[in-house]
């Protein structure tokens, strides 16, 4: 429960081989490159690592080699958060077996609970296990806001939900839990351009889409804007908001895991119904905003 997790955590995408099944490889090599680019932690089987199309066994593989490729060097945050709470349970609890310091709980999808019903299922996945937990709120994924009263309950009647990845999209909703959260509750980022804002604001740092191809460029971005060099975390952010913006041209990870393709880091595999660019034309915005940045091929 001593993990500070505040700085640049990875939502990992999920390799997948020219055949469809999972690339032990090639997830191998991009956490190597995540660690020595000084990344603070790692994210497996979020929306980036097309969790809603792995297997259990195949989302439970993907946690259990996390844990075992980081080797204890940086903190694994695995994604086990389900729209039935009994598969977030099972999901957390295998988790915390295979060793993760901690769960990352999205809001429940399809399902539109009540605030009510959001506060009864993250309180259940924290007591059903000891290690951290971190609560998604992604309202343009799920159709449900979670609201900054049902978030102060928890945070209060839960010692181990100790943070939030704020993806609303409303800077004003991050600073009010900012100014409503207890001394010891991280508030993260799940937008990668509202990250200096979020931190300006007195935020903590951001799971990142963009550090699957360029960690090092948000590391320094996030440590600078902690440090209190707001200056030149702006420089840096200008620098990435070309790849910022193009990681949605279409929906993610298609860009992101695109453009790592392009990098011989991981296949252009996906799976359906998530799939290749639409648009023709957005493989040359993908490249168009990467062509000034400095990014080692991994091929």
């Amino acid at each position: 429960m001593e993990t500070k997790f505040q700085g640049v955590f990875t939502a990992l995408v999920t390799p997948f081989t020219a055949t469809g099944a999972l690339d032990v490889g090639a997830l191998k090599r991009l956490i190597e490159f995540q660690i020595e680019s000084g990344v603070t932690g790692l994210v497996p089987c979020g929306t980036t690592g097309e969790s809603p199309t792995l297997s259990h066994a195949e989302h439970d593989r993907v946690i259990e080699l996390t844990v075992q490729f980081a080797d204890g060097r940086v903190p694994v945050i695995a994604g086990t958060g389900s729209n039935a709470t009994s598969e977030a349970i099972q999901l957390s609890q295998h988790a915390e077996q295979a060793g993760a310091d901690a769960v990352l709980l999205v809001s429940q999808y399809y399902n539109k609970p009540t605030q009510k019903g959001l506060y009864e299922h993250f309180r259940a996945i924290a007591d059903s296990v000891s290690i951290p937990c971190i609560v998604y709120n992604i309202k343009g994924r799920t159709a449900v806001n979670i609201e900054t009263e049902t978030l102060v309950r928890l945070m209060n009647d839960c010692s181990n939900i100790v943070a939030v990845k704020e993806a609303s999209g409303s800077i004003e909703q991050m600073k009010s839990v900012i100014s409503s959260r207890h001394e010891k509750f991280l508030v993260l980022s799940g937008d990668d351009n509202m990250t200096v804002d979020l931190i300006e604001a007195g935020g903590d740092g951001v799971i990142s889409v963009a550090a699957n191809l360029v960690p090092g460029y948000m590391v320094r971005m996030v440590q600078s804007a902690l440090n209190g060099d707001i200056k030149k975390a702006r420089e840096l952010e200008a620098e990435l908001m070309p790849l910022f913006k193009a990681c949605f041209v279409e929906t993610n990870p298609i860009p992101i895991k695109t453009a790592m393709s392009m990098y011989g880091m991981c296949e252009e595999i996906f799976r359906l119904p998530m799939c290749t660019f639409e648009k023709e034309e957005h493989y040359q915005v993908v490249k168009d905003a990467v062509a000034h940045l400095e990014i080692p091929s991994r091929g």
